[in-house]
C-alpha cells in the first residue's frame, strides 16, 4: 500500500474592494496567514470583486497596501501569478459560467427569470403570513418549451441551485464540532445573476475549489452559509475543505459585535491614531487565543510557531482598548529613541521641529501609548500657553502666589547653568529657604510654566524649554496675579 502524503495547506482571505478593510478581517486574515506558515503551506490573496455597484475605486490597491503596512504578504494573489489564478474574480467569469452550466445540464440548477416585482410580492406575502421568506421555486416548474421560449425572448434571469429536499446537511467545524441542517430550511440560492456575475456562494465555492484551499478560516457570521456551500460541494462532487468559524469581535462596551456604529474600525484608522503596526498584531493574535505560558507579548515568529486552529477560543472577546494601548506602550518603549523619532514623523504637528523633539522624547517616552499622543504631550513646548487666577491659586492667596512666583523668577534669571541638576538644586533650595508647601509651590510653578498639572518631569522639562521661555512663562504668570 502506497502512503500518501498529507496535502499541502493552502488558506486564503478574499476580502471585497467595497471599502476599507474592517480590523476583524485583518485578524482572520492573520489567523489564515499563520496557519498556513506554520504547516509550510500557502497563503493566498484573492480579490471577490464580483459587487461593482460597491466597489471602491483603487479598492484593490487599497486592500494589498493595509495588509503589507501590518507586515503580512502573500504566497500567490493578483500579483503574484501562479497557476491557480487569476486572483481576481472579474477575471474568472468564464470558469464561474462553465460551472453553473455544468449544474444546468444535471438538474442541480435552474434558471429563474421571475421578475423582481414577483420577487418582491411573494416576500410582501410570506411576511404577511409569518411564514420564512425565500424562493418559492417557480421557475423549476418551467416546462422546456417555456424555458426556450423565455430565452427566445431575451428574458433576464439568474440561474439557481436546486438544494435537494428534507436532506439533512451536515459538516465539522474545528471550534464547534458537528454543526447539522435540514435542507428544507436553505433557499434555492442564485449562483449567477443577471448581469452574468456570480454570487459569493458560487464564486467562493468554485474559486476554494479550483485553487486547492485545504482550509476555510473565517467569521462566525458565515455559519448560516456553510450549508448552502456544503451542498455546492456535494453537486459538484468535491471534497469539502476544513471549516473553521472564529468568533466576531464584541465592541470595547461588550454590548454587540464591533461595528462602525460604536467608532472606527478599519484597520487603516489604527494605523492613523498612532498604534504600531507590529503591537496591532499582538493585539489580534491574543484576542481569543493565549499562549501555554500566558504571556501577552507575542511576536509575529512566534505566532506562528505556537498558533493552532483547535487552541481558539470558541466565543466572541471584547476588543479591549485599554490592553491595546497598554501593549502599544510596550512595542513604544522597545524602540530606540531614533527608531521612535522616525515612527512619530506622520504625526509631528505643526510648530514642533524634530530638533526639539528629540529633546523632548526622552521625558515622554515612558507616558506615551500612541503615537498621535505627541500633539498633546508637546504642546506647551512650542505654544502659548494661557493661565487664569483661578488655574494659578485655586484655592491659596493671590499675593502667596505672587510672592513665590517673584521670588523663583528672580532666583531662575541669576542662573548661568541652565542644566536639570542646576535648576532642581536652585528651585528646591528656594523652596526650602522660604518654608513653603512643597506641594502648593511645584504645583504652581508647573502650571506656571507648562499651563497644565500633569507633565514629564518638571525640572528636566524646564531645561529642555530653555531659560528665556521659562522666564517669559513665569512673568507671564505673575502678571495675571497682579492684575
Amino acid at each position: 500500500m502506497i502512503n500518501q502524503s498529507p496535502p499541502t495547506i493552502r488558506t486564503r482571505m478574499a476580502p471585497s474592494p467595497t471599502g476599507e478593510m474592517h480590523v476583524g478581517s485583518l485578524a482572520t486574515l492573520l489567523k489564515n496567514y499563520a496557519f498556513a506558515k506554520k504547516h509550510h503551506g500557502q497563503f493566498i490573496l484573492r480579490i471577490e470583486d464580483t459587487d461593482k455597484a460597491r466597489e471602491v475605486p483603487g479598492g484593490v490597491e487599497a486592500i494589498m497596501k493595509i495588509i503589507r503596512a501590518y507586515g503580512l504578504d502573500w504566497d500567490e494573489g493578483p500579483d503574484k501569478p501562479s497557476s491557480s489564478g487569476p486572483f481576481i474574480q472579474s477575471e474568472r467569469l468564464q470558469l464561474y459560467q462553465q460551472h453553473a452550466e455544468q449544474l444546468l445540464n444535471e438538474r442541480k440548477a435552474y434558471r429563474c427569470f421571475c421578475s423582481k416585482d414577483r420577487l418582491e410580492k411573494l416576500r410582501e406575502i410570506q411576511t404577511q403570513n409569518h411564514q420564512p421568506s425565500g424562493y418559492d421555486q417557480h421557475c423549476l416548474k418551467l416546462s422546456e418549451e417555456e424555458i426556450n421560449q423565455n430565452l427566445a425572448d431575451q428574458k433576464p434571469f439568474v440561474i439557481r441551485l436546486h438544494v435537494p429536499e428534507n436532506q439533512t446537511i451536515e459538516f465539522t467545524d474545528v471550534l464547534r464540532g458537528k454543526i447539522t441542517f435540514n435542507s428544507s430550511d436553505i433557499d434555492d440560492q442564485v449562483l449567477i445573476k443577471s448581469d452574468g456575475y456570480p454570487t459569493y456562494h458560487l464564486g467562493v465555492v468554485v474559486d476554494d475549489h479550483l485553487m486547492n484551499i485545504t482550509h476555510i478560516i473565517r467569521g462566525e457570521e458565515w455559519i448560516s452559509s456553510a450549508p448552502k456551500h456544503v451542498i455546492l460541494y456535494q453537486a459538484f462532487g468535491w471534497e469539502l475543505p476544513v471549516f473553521c468559524h472564529v468568533p466576531v469581535f464584541l465592541n470595547p462596551d461588550g454590548r454587540g459585535k464591533m461595528s462602525k456604529r460604536k467608532g472606527t474600525v478599519s484597520a487603516q484608522s489604527f494605523l492613523d491614531r498612532g498604534y504600531l503596526p507590529q503591537a496591532m498584531l499582538n493585539f489580534l493574535m491574543i484576542l481569543g487565543w493565549t499562549p501555554q505560558d500566558q504571556r501577552d507579548l507575542v511576536s509575529l515568529g512566534e505566532y506562528i510557531q505556537e498558533f493552532d486552529l483547535a487552541d481558539l477560543h470558541p466565543n466572541s472577546v471584547v476588543f479591549d482598548l485599554q490592553k491595546l494601548d497598554w501593549l502599544n506602550g510596550q512595542y513604544i518603549r522597545q524602540l530606540s529613541d531614533q527608531e521612535l523619532l522616525t515612527q512619530l514623523k506622520p504625526f509631528l504637528p505643526s510648530g514642533l521641529s524634530l530638533e526639539l523633539l528629540a529633546k523632548i522624547l526622552p521625558l515622554i517616552k515612558e507616558r506615551l501609548v500612541r503615537l498621535d499622543q505627541i500633539a498633546e504631550f508637546t504642546d506647551f513646548f512650542h505654544k502659548q500657553i494661557t493661565v487664569t487666577k483661578e488655574i494659578l491659586c485655586p484655592k491659596a492667596n493671590l499675593e502667596e502666589c505672587a510672592e513665590q512666583l517673584s521670588t523663583i523668577l528672580d532666583q531662575l534669571a541669576t542662573l548661568t547653568d541652565w542644566s536639570t541638576t542646576n535648576l532642581e538644586s536652585s528651585i528646591r533650595q528656594t523652596q526650602s529657604d522660604h518654608a513653603w508647601s512643597k506641594s502648593h509651590f511645584f504645583m504652581l510653578l508647573r502650571l506656571a510654566v507648562t499651563g497644565k498639572k500633569a507633565t514629564p518631569p518638571l525640572f528636566e522639562t524646564m531645561a529642555v524649554m530653555g531659560k528665556e521661555l521659562v522666564l517669559a512663562r513665569l512673568q507671564a504668570a505673575l502678571t495675571t496675579l497682579s492684575t
